[in-house]
């Protein structure tokens, strides 16, 4: 069952969310990464989790779809973010971990089984380090600690990652295409009508180049949390493309590192997307995680 877009209120920012499955299920909070909406979490993706017997919620973080866009805190400055002048950014992800415990504080979720994907599986770090009682397991896609030591981006991704994007609908869904081609990689396929489809609903929702660009200096100023992550508790499977371009799996394997007692998947050929063709290995390794590890949630 997919229940319709709603909204809640949560400090300042008004988040929306929508959920897939039996309310009675076990809850599955669903984070997405760095400038994506929630239905980059593809529909099919998130009945599939829900047809394993999970209550699965995606939302719009921050700045991005139609939950609340923050204007009003203007353009990070990243001449000076860049050189490290500790610039301060106009949110952190610490900020968008509130965010997720608001919601599911509305939603009335006691804790929740918690996947989150790049900037999402950051998020998700912090909610087991700062919220352990609201977290039952995490899975941690395609992320990483936010350690400087870690190897960078493929120039061709990082263009993608600093370049805004046209605003012309047109020009906004052949860019929206290219992007997730690149950060795809060449070894899995991808379906194209899906990524097309998927911006055109993309660019229907609602797009902000200023709200991208508060999200990644959020991303960029965030702590190494390598350090303190090293007495977090919770069981935690991360999982991790071999060919990722944009996060390269050294920085998946340090985040499993880090993680006591952690379990790190990779998958051969998978960049930094989660492509149809991952889904079923995907979906079943978030599903054993949980059944195996979690801990019960009242609501």
């Amino acid at each position: 069952m997919h229940m319709n877009e709603s909204s809640v209120k949560t400090g300042n920012v008004e988040i929306v969310y929508d959920t897939f499955g039996d309310r009675t299920c076990p809850a599955m909070l669903l984070i997405m990464g760095l400038s994506a909406q929630m239905i980059i979490w593809d529909d099919e993706f998130c009945s599939r989790l829900a047809d394993r017997g999970f209550w699965v919620i995606r939302f719009d973080n921050r700045d991005v779809g139609r939950s609340t866009k923050l204007d009003s805190l203007g353009i990070p400055d990243f001449k000076n973010l860049f050189k490290g002048k500790g610039v301060p950014a106009p949110y952190s992800l610490r900020d968008m971990a509130k965010d997720t415990v608001g919601l599911l504080d509305a939603l009335g979720v006691s804790c929740a089984h918690v996947v989150g994907v790049s900037m999402g599986g950051m998020i998700a770090q912090i909610l087991g380090m700062e919220y352990p009682d609201r977290v039952s397991t995490l899975t941690i896609i395609m992320s990483s600690t936010s350690n400087p030591l870690l190897p960078p981006p493929t120039p061709e991704a990082l263009q993608f990652l600093l370049r805004p994007f046209p605003l012309e609908k047109k020009k906004y869904i052949e860019h929206f295409i290219e992007m997730w081609r690149v950060l795809n990689g060449n070894l899995l396929p991808i379906d194209e009508g899906l990524l097309r489809k998927l911006g055109e609903r993309t660019y229907e929702r609602g797009v902000s180049v200023a709200g991208s660009a508060r999200q990644l200096a959020a991303v960029l100023s965030s702590p190494s949390r390598k350090e303190q992550l090293a007495s977090m508790r919770i069981p935690t499977l991360v999982i991790h493309g071999e060919s990722d371009p944009l996060l390269p799996l050294k920085c998946g394997e340090d985040v499993a590192r880090s993680i006591p007692g952690s379990k790190l998947k990779t998958i051969p050929g998978m960049g930094h997307a989660l492509p149809p063709a991952v889904w079923d290995e995907v979906i079943d390794a978030i599903e054993r995680h949980a059944r195996s590890s979690g801990k019960t949630c009242g609501r």
